[in-house]
C-alpha cells in the first residue's frame, strides 16, 4: 500500500537495504585495512628493532634458519669416537714430582699412584743471529765472484747488511699473505713469537723481494692450471693506488691463481689460461666469459639466484614457469652427484630427459616479464647449461672460485688492496702460492724457504 502522499514504499525499502549492505561492506573493509595496518606497523617496528641490533648485518636471515624441530642435537652423534690431543712423538725432557708427604700439612700420604701428563709448551724464542763473513774476488774467466752462505738472501752491505734469513722471510710471507694478517699485525706477531724486530715498510719491501724470487713457482702453477680438466673462475673489484682494478681468481681442486688487472674483459682469462686451454671453464654468466673459445659450464647456483629474483618480481605474480626452471636445475645437481652410483644407461636417459625438459621450457615461455627474462638468460647460455652432466671433473656450481675469493675480499677490507704496481705483483704471487699450499696441505714456510737463499738462486 502506498503512503498518504501516494509515494511507493517498496523502491525506498530496496534502496535502504542496498545502502545498509554497502555500509556493512565498507565497515568490514575498514576493519580489514585497520588489521592490515596494525600488522604492517608491528612488522615495521620489528624490522627497525632488528636493524638496530649490533649483529643485524651479519645475522642469518630468518628464511635461512633451520626450524626448531629440524635442528640437530648439539655435540657429536652417539658412538662417535672421542677426540683428544695425541701423545707427542718425542719427549724433550722428563720430570718426576714425588709425593712423599701431604703438601698441605706435611703428614703421611698413603695409596700413592703414578700419574702421567705430556705438556707441550713454547719456550722463549730469540732470533739466531749468525755473523757471516764472505769474500769477493775477480776470476780471470768469470769476472767478479763471491763466496756464498746458505743463510744469505742478498749481498747487501752498509746500512743493508743486517738481513732476515730465508725462514724468517718465509714466516713473514705466511703471516701476511697466507694467514691474512695486515703488515702491522704480522710485524707484531714476528716480534712476539720470534723476537724479530721489523717495521711495516721493511716487511713490505721484504715481501716484494720474496715475490720476485719465487715468481717462477707462480708461473709453474699457472702452467699446471692451464692443463687442468676444469678451472673455476670469478672476479671482484680491487684497488691499486685507486679504483678501477679487478682481481681474478682461477682455481682447481689443487691450485689457485690470482691475477690483478685493469680489465674485466675476456682477454685477462685468455692470457691466464692460454689459447689452447683443453678443459672446461666454470663461471657465472658475466658477458666477459662469452667470447672465450673454451668449453664452458655456467654455475647453476647463479641460475637459481636469478630465478629467485624473478620469482619475487611484482610484475610476475604467477611463479609456475620459473618454478619449473628451479626444479630442473635442482634435478641437474642431484643427477650430477649421482653419476658414479648410477648405471650408465640410466644416467644417459636421465640426462636426455633433462635436455628435453630444458628445450620444452625454452619453447613454452610464460607471458610475464620475469618468465621472459629467465628464458632470455638461459637461452643465451643454452650450450653451457649442463656441462657438469657430461664432464666428471666439472662441479655443478662455481662455489670453488667464490670461496677462493673470500680471503682476498677480507684482505681488501683490511688494506684496501695495493698501493703500487709492485705491491700488486707481490700480492698476486704470494697469495696464489699461499692458497695453493693450503689446498695441498703443504707447509708454506717450508715450501718457500729453499727458494729464498742466494745459494738456491745460484744453483
Amino acid at each position: 500500500m502506498d503512503d498518504q502522499e501516494g509515494l511507493p514504499l517498496e523502491p525506498l525499502r530496496q534502496e535502504l537495504e542496498r545502502l545498509r549492505a554497502r555500509v556493512a561492506e565498507l565497515l568490514a573493509r575498514v576493519a580489514a585495512l585497520e588489521a592490515e595496518n596494525r600488522q604492517l606497523r608491528e612488522q615495521l617496528e620489528a624490522a627497525l628493532k632488528a636493524a638496530a641490533r649490533q649483529a643485524a648485518p651479519f645475522r642469518r636471515r630468518q628464511n635461512k634458519k633451520v626450524p626448531e624441530g629440524e635442528k640437530k642435537p648439539p655435540g657429536r652423534p652417539a658412538g662417535h669416537p672421542g677426540a683428544c690431543r695425541a701423545v707427542p712423538e718425542h719427549v724433550d725432557d722428563e720430570v718426576e714430582v714425588p709425593l712423599s708427604a701431604c703438601p698441605q700439612c706435611g703428614g703421611e700420604v698413603r695409596g700413592v699412584t703414578r700419574l702421567e701428563q705430556y705438556i707441550e709448551e713454547i719456550p722463549p724464542v730469540r732470533p739466531q743471529v749468525v755473523k757471516v763473513v764472505t769474500y769477493r774476488g775477480d776470476c780471470p774467466h768469470c769476472g767478479e765472484v763471491f763466496s756464498t752462505h746458505p743463510l744469505q738472501t742478498s749481498r747487501g752491505q752498509g746500512a743493508a747488511k743486517v738481513q732476515l734469513g730465508p725462514r724468517a722471510l718465509a714466516m713473514g710471507a705466511c703471516l701476511n699473505k697466507q694467514l691474512g694478517l695486515t703488515l702491522g699485525s704480522a710485524t707484531q706477531a714476528l716480534q712476539a713469537m720470534a723476537g724479530l724486530r721489523i717495521t711495516r715498510g721493511g716487511l713490505a719491501q721484504a715481501m716484494q723481494r720474496v715475490a720476485g724470487k719465487v715468481h717462477g713457482l707462480y708461473q709453474q702453477w699457472q702452467e699446471r692450471i692451464r692443463r687442468s680438466p676444469a678451472v673455476y673462475a670469478d672476479e671482484t673489484s680491487w684497488w691499486v693506488g685507486g679504483p678501477g682494478w679487478w682481481l681474478w681468481t682461477f682455481t682447481t681442486p689443487e691450485a689457485t691463481l690470482y691475477r690483478v688487472d685493469h680489465s674485466r674483459g675476456h682477454e685477462v682469462a685468455q692470457q691466464v689460461l692460454g689459447d689452447d686451454f683443453p678443459g672446461v671453464l666454470v663461471s657465472d654468466c658475466l658477458a666477459s666469459y662469452d667470447p672465450l673459445p673454451y668449453r664452458k659450464h655456467k654455475c647453476i647456483a647463479h641460475h637459481l639466484r636469478a630465478i629467485a629474483e624473478a620469482r619475487q618480481r611484482t610484475d610476475t605474480p604467477n611463479p609456475q614457469y620459473v618454478d619449473q626452471w628451479k626444479r630442473l636445475f635442482l634435478a641437474v645437481g642431484v643427477i650430477s652427484r649421482a653419476r658414479c652410483s648410477m648405471p650408465a644407461e640410466e644416467y644417459a636417459a636421465r640426462c636426455a630427459a633433462l635436455e628435453q625438459w630444458c628445450d620444452r621450457l625454452l619453447q613454452e615461455v610464460g607471458p610475464q616479464p620475469g618468465d621472459q627474462a629467465i628464458a632470455r638468460r638461459l637461452e643465451k647460455q643454452r650450450a653451457h647449461l649442463f656441462g657438469c652432466l657430461y664432464e666428471p671433473t666439472v662441479e655443478p656450481t662455481n662455489n670453488r672460485a667464490e670461496r677462493a675469493l673470500r680471503p682476498a675480499v677480507i684482505a681488501r677490507k683490511l688494506s684496501c688492496g695495493n698501493k703500487t704496481a709492485r705491491g700488486r705483483d707481490c700480492w698476486e704471487v704470494l697469495a696464489s702460492l699461499g692458497a695453493t699450499c693450503r689446498q695441498r696441505a703443504i707447509d708454506f714456510v717450508n715450501y718457500l724457504q729453499p727458494h729464498l737463499s742466494l745459494a738456491s738462486a745460484a744453483s
